[in-house]
């Protein structure tokens, strides 16, 4: 599929509801690029709009265009998986252990990026731009669903504890409405001498946040009227969506984004500090690979300028100033 009609198809289902949102993948990603060192950056600079708008194409592709190998890309239901030193280590593996309707259930997130992982790596030693860049901003987006604690729960929706909705509320609504609070600048990108290790740790810290999420809301949830959990219509119903989701109200939001004390805005640090990661550990396995040869000398050096720029305001945790624009 051609980046331009992803593109459009990105802008045509930005009413569904996204992992992290668009605005959030899409954050995660372009933060990343300023988190790489600078024999990588430049090359990934140059193609930060690409980078930056292919964060949300498989959503695009599990939502839009219903592929369905692509929904358990995006998710890993632990409780479900046993004991940890029985999990499989590699994709084939877990193919092999498991019947595909559970893999499908319950998702195989850490394998797949893993795999992705060595496709990146492959891509680097290759020199093949266009697999670097295709490949580099999909793993973002599942790099970015790898921190979101229900995307590592068999209750990714609150659904066994009666707190539906919780899940869109956390990784949606809570970043649209506070991301221009958030301070985007992470350390440089740091290589991963055990990129096994390293997913799995990823995973197991998401994980350890899932159930004080969900204790969070449903303490509050429970201490709260229900017409001040969710919004009313003018007939004093629960207002919902076209997909007959529950809308949450402006103050619930507010209420329990400061009482998650930070986690929404740690997760997506962390996964910014990852992605950039991640790329740098794939570049640096692949032999450090001279990427500067991959564009033109005059689209670098037009791009130079504008790059010491946007370092600045990144550095000050200002991302491209953010906090001035009302997107």
């Amino acid at each position: 599929m051609k980046p331009r009609l992803i593109s459009l198809l990105v802008l045509a289902v930005g009413f569904l509801t996204l992992s992290w949102g668009i605005v959030g993948h899409e954050r995660i990603n372009k933060a990343a690029v300023m988190a790489l060192p600078k024999q990588m950056q430049l090359f990934f600079y140059n193609h930060i709009d690409f980078i930056t708008q292919e964060a949300s194409v498989p959503d695009i592709r599990k939502y839009a265009l219903n592929y369905k190998e692509e929904g358990p890309r995006h998710y890993f239901d632990m409780e479900n998986f046993g004991a940890a030193d029985t999990y499989p280590k590699t994709l084939e593996e877990a193919k092999q252990k498991y019947e595909p309707k559970f893999l499908s259930d319950n998702g195989i997130l850490p394998w797949y990026i893993e795999d992705m992982m060595a496709k990146l790596t492959k891509a680097f030693k290759e020199k093949n731009r266009a697999e670097i860049l295709f490949l580099a901003a999909d793993l973002g987006h599942y790099i970015g669903d790898a921190h979101m604690p229900l995307h590592t729960s068999a209750n990714h929706d609150g659904q066994l504890t009666d707190q539906k909705g919780i899940h869109s509320l956390w990784e949606s609504r809570l970043p649209e409405l506070y991301i221009k609070n958030y301070k985007l600048n992470v350390p440089e990108a740091q290589y991963y001498a055990d990129v096994h290790k390293a997913i799995w740790d990823m995973i197991n810290d998401t994980h350890s946040l899932a159930q004080p999420l969900l204790d969070i809301d449903k303490k509050l949830r429970t201490a709260t009227p229900q017409d001040k959990v969710f919004k009313l219509d003018a007939e004093g119903k629960v207002l919902k969506t076209k997909y007959n989701t529950a809308v949450f109200s402006d103050d619930y939001a507010k209420t329990l984004h400061e009482q998650l004390n930070g986690m929404v805005e740690s997760q997506m640090r962390k996964a910014i500090t990852a992605t950039a990661s991640f790329w740098y550990t794939a570049w640096v396995n692949a032999g450090k690979p001279d990427l500067s040869d991959l564009d033109a000398p005059s689209v670098t050096q037009r791009n130079y300028q504008s790059l010491q720029d946007d370092l600045k305001l990144y550095q000050k945790g200002d991302l491209f100033g953010m906090k001035n624009q009302n997107d």
